[in-house]
């Protein structure tokens, strides 16, 4: 387990250090500067105050110090994990398998997201709740209060894991009794307490973050195929065979021992949920059932511990992942396919020196190349989002309200500038495009603002 742990964390560290911020992450890094908050546009406080502090502490931005909080992270992640199986050598597959599952060991262990602190608080709930079931001492529910409400400050969808707790407690005649104790409530009452913030902030505006994800369950129109089509985006993010392990894992853990039950009921609720919610909504992301399968692990681990092709196995998985990668951080750092497919995700630090030259304030059409921009000017250089859609840049970058802009817009043409802000400026020209590896980025210059998009 320690050469797991600190291997996988090397490989990510080097990994982190070879390419830059992805889209989300530079938007978390850029939108989150300034004074810290209560609370964010998309999620609560907890990862964007990992990656302030960081960048505060060290002056700087940089993709492998700002990453490096959430590498740690998952290191304690990967120890909870071995934990939670039955016996060592079943804890040390689930850490194998969990390490090897890319929406795990890849995004989540290393990238500026808030799956990262939402995977560790949630191990460490679950963690608890196995101790504390089985007695009657106190301080394992106050940890499992302390991790939930920490896994709620890290992103809403921690309520659903939450409740498959309460599912269990409901369902199990063991521990059913436990409804009748003070111990649960008072961990709710604590985890209500570290949730605290998010609901200040949002109090204080409009509930604009709760109203923001609660409206991306909103019906568009029935799509019977649409939890086929979830559930396989899962399988894909997971690796197909890992996927079917975990499937195997939950059918057989409902049927075992208490532990296994109750790691499977903290499992269903995202898992189901958001099969469910892709009947009539196309903005289910497949990396939102995470947390569920997440409690898998340690199942599929007992099982993994009694294959002797296991290690082949893994050796073969491990090879293809490391294989991807490599490929991938290859490519961004030398961008040897025409047009950069993976521009996304190298920094764009050509933009600095083509941009200031203007002396202008500069802005971005979407709120993802606001994120990408600001990253590449740097941390001193403000950075608007020129859209309806400002999302996080709507609290912490009021816009101008007069003068000329240089507007950065990757994927639009003179035409399209001019019709869509035709409203907004006097007129729309055309500047030299920044030129970032193998793609050109368009810039144009905004004249005379009459009015920011809302």
């Amino acid at each position: 387990m320690a050469w797991l742990i600190l291997g996988t964390a090397a490989l990510r560290v080097a990994f982190a250090a070879a390419t830059g911020l992805g889209i989300d992450e530079s938007y978390m890094v850029v939108a989150g500067r300034g004074p810290l908050q209560l609370g964010y546009f998309d999620h609560p406080l907890l990862s964007w105050w990992m990656a302030r502090l960081v960048a505060d502490a060290t002056g700087s931005e940089a993709a492998v110090l700002v990453r490096l909080p959430f590498i740690a992270i998952f290191a304690v992640s990967t120890w909870m994990m071995s934990k939670l199986a039955p016996t060592p050598q079943a804890g040390l597959w689930a850490a194998v398998a969990f390490n090897l599952a890319p929406v795990f060991g890849v995004t989540a262990a290393a990238w500026v997201l808030p799956d990262g602190p939402l995977i560790c608080a949630l191990l460490g709930m679950a963690l608890c709740l196995m101790r504390a079931l089985p007695s009657r001492v106190w301080h394992w529910w106050i940890g499992a209060g302390l991790c939930a409400g920490l896994a709620m400050l890290s992103k809403y969808t921690a309520v659903l894991s939450i409740a498959g707790f309460g599912i269990y407690l409901l369902t199990d005649r063991t521990h059913r009794k436990w409804l009748l104790r003070p111990q649960p409530y008072a961990a709710a009452v604590i985890a209500a307490i570290v949730f605290l913030p998010a609901v200040i902030w949002n109090q204080q505006n409009n509930w604009a973050s709760i109203a923001f994800q609660g409206g991306r369950a909103s019906a568009t129109r029935i799509q019977p195929l649409g939890p086929i089509v979830t559930l396989a985006g899962e399988a894909l993010f997971l690796l197909p065979w890992i996927w079917a392990g975990l499937m195997l894992a939950l059918w057989r853990g409902l049927q075992g021992e208490w532990r296994a039950k109750l790691l499977c009921w903290i499992a269903l609720p995202p898992i189901v949920l958001f099969a469910v919610v892709s009947l009539w909504s196309r903005q289910v992301l497949f990396h939102w059932a995470a947390p569920g399968y997440l409690m898998l692990f340690p199942l599929l681990g007992s099982w993994l511990a009694e294959r002797q092709w296991a290690p082949r196995a893994a050796l073969a998985t491990a090879a293809l992942v490391a294989t991807v990668l490599i490929a991938t951080a290859g490519e961004i750092s030398f961008g040897w396919l025409p047009n950069n497919p993976l521009l996304q995700a190298r920094t764009w630090s050509e933009l600095r020196p083509a941009l200031l030259k203007y002396n202008l304030p500069i802005a971005a059409a979407s709120w993802s190349d606001t994120g990408k921009v600001g990253i590449g000017l740097g941390p001193n250089i403000p950075v608007f989002c020129l859209n309806v859609d400002a999302r996080q840049f709507r609290f912490t970058t009021p816009p101008p309200t007069s003068g000329d802009l240089v507007i950065v817009a990757p994927r639009q043409t003179l035409a399209q500038m001019q019709t869509y802000y035709a409203a907004n400026f006097a007129a729309i020209e055309a500047l030299p495009p920044v030129r970032v590896g193998n793609s050109e980025i368009a810039v144009f210059k905004g004249r005379g603002l009459i009015a920011w998009p809302r």
